[in-house]
C-alpha cells in the first residue's frame, strides 16, 4: 500500500478533477506484477493502468491481490467501472485505503466486488489517501472546494512595502515551491485589485506540469482589462461579478472567459455562493493568491480552510499585511489555527496551518 500511495502522489498535478489514486497488483507469493496511477480526466484510472502494465509484461492477474488507494469506481463516468475490470481480470482480493466519497460510488464498488466473490479489505493507508485527496473529499462531501490561501511575507508579517513593492520578499526556492502548490490545485483565485496592479499570469512556470490550473477572478464591477495576462488560449478563466454590465460581459466572454453574476446584498460578489458554484464546476482544491482585502473577506466569511505561508528571514517594518481582518475587540475573535506542517524551503520557512477542525468532514 505504501507503494500504491507513492504512485497516487505521481498523479498530483495530473488527474484533476479526478482523485489521485495508485494501484499495485501482487501475486500470492508477493511478487508485484503490475502498477499504475490515475491519468488525465477521461483517461484510464489507476486500476486499469495496473492491469495494462501486468498484461504488457505477460503476467496473468488471475488470483492476484489489488492494492488500491481508493475504492474502485462502480459507475460509468468519463470511463467505465474499475470494479468490473478487476472482476473480469480474475482478481481474488482487493485491499483499499478508503471508501470513495462520491455518492455515485460510496460503497457500491465494494459491494459489487464482494458480490462477485472477491475478498475486500478496507483501511490501510486511509489517512494518507484522504490527505492526498482532501480537495476531492471536500467537493464530494461539502459540495465546495478545499480553499488554500497562499501568502509570502517577512518575519514581521509584511507582504509589501508601503509603496507597494513586494518582488521579491521570499527566495527563488520558495517561489518555485509555491508554483508546485499552484500546479496541484484545480484553480487559482485572485481579486481584481491584484489583476489591475500586477497583471499576473498566475500560471505554473517554475515546475513541470502537464496541465495549468483554471483562473478565477473576483471582480464585482467587471473591471478586468481585455488585454490581461490571465487570458491564455486553452485555459479556463471564470470571472465572478456583482454588477451587471452586458457589454463588458460580452467582451470578456469573447476573450474566452466565463462571467458569472453572483451579487450579495451589499453589491459585492457573494463569496459563499461562489464556492458552491466552483464545486459544481469540479474544483477540488482552490489556491488563493490575492491581496490583503480579499484575503480578509474570505477569512471573515469562514471560507478559508488552510494557509500556506512563506516567511522570509528579514524584517521590513510597516507595510501591507497578510489580511485585512481587524480591528478585533477581543482575542477570542481571532481565527484559531492548527499547525499542519513546518518546513525549510531554501532560506525561508514554509508553514501550513489549518483552521481548527476544518478538515473534519
Amino acid at each position: 500500500m505504501t507503494q500504491a500511495l507513492g504512485l497516487a502522489a505521481q498523479a498530483l498535478f495530473l488527474s484533476n478533477p479526478n482523485p489521485r489514486v495508485g494501484c499495485v497488483l501482487v501475486t500470492s507469493n508477493g511478487s508485484v506484477i503490475g502498477q499504475g496511477h490515475t491519468q488525465r480526466a477521461g483517461s484510464p484510472h489507476a486500476e486499469i493502468m495496473a492491469l495494462r502494465d501486468a498484461a504488457a509484461q505477460g503476467h496473468s492477474t488471475e488470483g492476484a491481490t489489488a492494492y488500491v488507494t481508493l475504492e474502485p469506481c462502480s459507475h460509468h463516468g468519463r470511463t467505465g467501472p474499475c470494479c468490473d475490470a478487476l472482476i473480469a481480470a480474475g482478481i481474488k482480493k482487493v485491499v483499499a485505503s478508503i471508501a470513495d466519497p462520491n455518492p455515485q460510488v460510496s460503497g457500491q464498488g465494494f459491494a459489487r466486488l464482494r458480490a462477485a466473490g472477491i475478498e475486500v479489505e478496507v483501511g490501510p493507508g486511509a489517512a494518507e489517501s484522504r490527505e492526498l485527496n482532501i480537495g476531492f473529499f471536500s467537493r464530494m462531501i461539502r459540495r465546495a472546494p478545499w480553499v488554500r490561501m497562499k501568502m509570502a511575507a517577512s518575519l514581521d508579517g509584511t507582504t509589501a512595502l508601503a509603496n507597494g513593492q513586494s518582488q521579491w520578499i521570499t527566495s527563488p526556492e520558495a517561489r518555485a515551491d509555491g508554483h508546485a502548490w499552484r500546479a496541484r490545485a484545480c484553480a487559482v483565485l485572485t481579486g481584481i485589485g491584484t489583476v489591475l496592479e500586477d497583471n499576473p499570469r498566475l500560471d505554473v512556470r517554475e515546475v513541470a506540469t502537464p496541465r495549468q490550473p483554471h483562473i478565477v477572478v473576483v471582480d464585482s464591477r467587471l473591471q478586468t482589462p481585455l488585454d490581461a495576462h490571465l487570458f491564455i488560449a486553452g485555459r479556463t478563466c471564470i470571472i465572478y461579478a456583482a454588477v451587471p454590465n452586458d457589454a463588458k460581459k460580452a467582451a470578456l466572454e469573447a476573450r474566452g472567459a466565463t462571467v458569472v453574476l453572483l451579487p450579495d446584498m451589499n453589491g459585492k460578489v457573494d463569496l459563499a455562493a461562489m464556492m458552491k458554484d466552483l464545486g459544481t464546476r469540479e474544483i477540488n482544491e482552490l489556491h488563493v493568491e490575492a491581496g490583503s482585502k480579499l484575503n480578509g473577506s474570505l477569512i471573515r466569511a469562514g471560507l478559508v480552510d488552510e494557509f500556506l505561508l512563506y516567511l522570509a528571514p528579514k524584517l521590513l517594518g510597516p507595510g501591507q499585511g497578510l489580511a485585512a481582518l481587524g480591528p478585533l475587540q477581543s482575542l477570542s475573535e481571532g481565527v484559531e489555527l492548527q499547525f499542519h506542517a513546518t518546513d525549510r524551503v531554501g532560506p525561508d520557512l514554509r508553514i501550513v496551518a489549518r483552521v481548527a477542525g476544518r478538515d473534519q468532514f
